[in-house]
């Protein structure tokens, strides 16, 4: 770094629209769970970029098809198809329900396509007065006008004018709720199979199977939000296969490139036939670069022993969280499944989740919150059992910093 220029903290405050408030620490390199920052202070990470690094930083197998790839073609459009997004789709039809893929950037872009084509074809098919889409309290789609009004987190989408209308939201898990809400105008439900902004939250298997019938019994398509869940997480390539149901759409971002932008969209011949040529588009969608990057994603993913060694990591994390928990008496419960999970505050340290993200990011940890009582993890999935126990003594000292300021 000697010979440009080291940007520090207070640079963002000077450049950046004020809509994120990052930690003081800039990191500049990364390898497999672990990150090095300006000064060459060590982290791990348990954050994931957000349950993005499925592989980690810098795997050399992702690096080696993206350096590939740039060396053939960057960009062309979707005037032409390429190589790389016909590989990526073929393989995602072959591992999952869905018998067609359209692609985008971020899993906001994704929901935004799957409930475009759910009131297509809504209106297709039943008239323009099916055009209901229930949705979830706490739930997150994303940041487009439409998925944040869909998203069941007022805050996210008040505050700027007239939302798009036709959205219901009701408590998650709650079937009876449902049940009352359902009718022949509903064209869809969305949810998030785990929620994950929402607190780490599993549905229920009743509540699920509630979902599949309400919806094949007025009509209506079942949009499983698997932007977070997805792509190995937790423990099966994508969570819908964890339940007795299978979605009419289902959206996938985040880990699908490892750390390069990318998303999609599946579903079935049927449904899909309604996009047809000029409803919708992406200039970037199916870009040759985030699709070898994604294809070589989904290429160690699928490994039995990878998906497996998911599983054996939680029990692992579980574990470490039960022993710190039984010094400190801080948290209420550990929710999720796979390596996405929450470590829910107790009633006397509700509310003081940022607290505990401040004092790991001092003791070379990176973690995550989900809303103001969740301590969230959702490291690589490759994550080296060493890394987690040191990872987990390092929490352990920001959990003892908390407890004793």
């Amino acid at each position: 770094m000697s010979n440009k220029q080291q940007f520090q903290r207070a640079q963002f405050d000077q450049v950046m629209v004020p809509n994120y408030a990052p930690a003081n620490v800039i990191p500049v390199r990364g390898e497999g769970s672990r990150v090095w920052d300006q000064q060459g202070q060590e982290f791990i990470d348990f954050a994931g970029g957000i349950a993005v690094n499925c592989l980690g930083h810098c795997h050399p197998k992702l690096t080696a098809a993206l350096q590939e790839q740039g060396q053939k073609l960057w960009h062309l459009s979707n005037v032409m198809t390429n190589e790389p997004a016909l590989a990526l789709a073929t393989k995602l039809v072959e591992h999952t329900f869905a018998d067609k893929v359209y692609f985008a950037n971020s899993g906001a872009e994704a929901n935004e396509a799957a409930l475009k084509l759910a009131r297509r074809y809504a209106q297709d098919n039943y008239g323009t007065d099916k055009t209901e889409i229930i949705a979830f309290n706490q739930g997150f789609h994303g940041r487009t006008f439409f998925t944040v009004t869909v998203g069941g987190q007022a805050a996210y989408s008040d505050g700027f004018g007239p939302k798009p209308q036709g959205v219901t939201h009701l408590p998650y898990n709650d079937v009876a709720a449902l049940e009352a809400q359902v009718s022949d105008k509903t064209c869809a439900i969305m949810l998030e199979p785990l929620q994950g902004e929402g607190g780490i939250i599993n549905a229920t298997p009743e509540f699920l199977t509630a979902v599949r019938r309400l919806a094949d019994k007025h009509n209506a398509l079942v949009i499983f939000d698997e932007v977070q869940t997805g792509v190995g997480r937790t423990g099966k390539l994508y969570a819908y296969m964890n339940s007795a149901i299978v979605p009419d759409i289902l959206t996938t971002a985040k880990a699908l490139g490892g750390g390069f932008p990318i998303a999609a969209m599946l579903t079935t011949t049927a449904i899909a036939a309604h996009l047809k040529v000029g409803t919708h588009g992406s200039t970037y969608g199916g870009n040759p670069l985030a699709c070898a990057v994604a294809n070589a994603v989904l290429d160690e993913i699928c490994q039995p022993q990878v998906l497996a060694g998911v599983s054996q990591r939680e029990q692992m994390f579980r574990a470490g969280l039960a022993a710190i928990n039984d010094k400190y008496q801080v948290f209420k419960e550990v929710r999720g499944q796979g390596l996405l999970l929450g470590a829910v505050l107790n009633d006397k340290y509700a509310g003081r989740s940022r607290e505990f993200l401040l004092a790991s990011i001092d003791q070379g940890l990176m973690s995550l919150i989900a809303g103001p009582n969740v301590v969230r993890f959702a490291p690589s999935l490759i994550i080296p059992e060493a890394d987690i126990t040191e990872g987990l003594a390092r929490f352990e000292r920001a959990v003892a910093a908390v407890v004793a300021a």
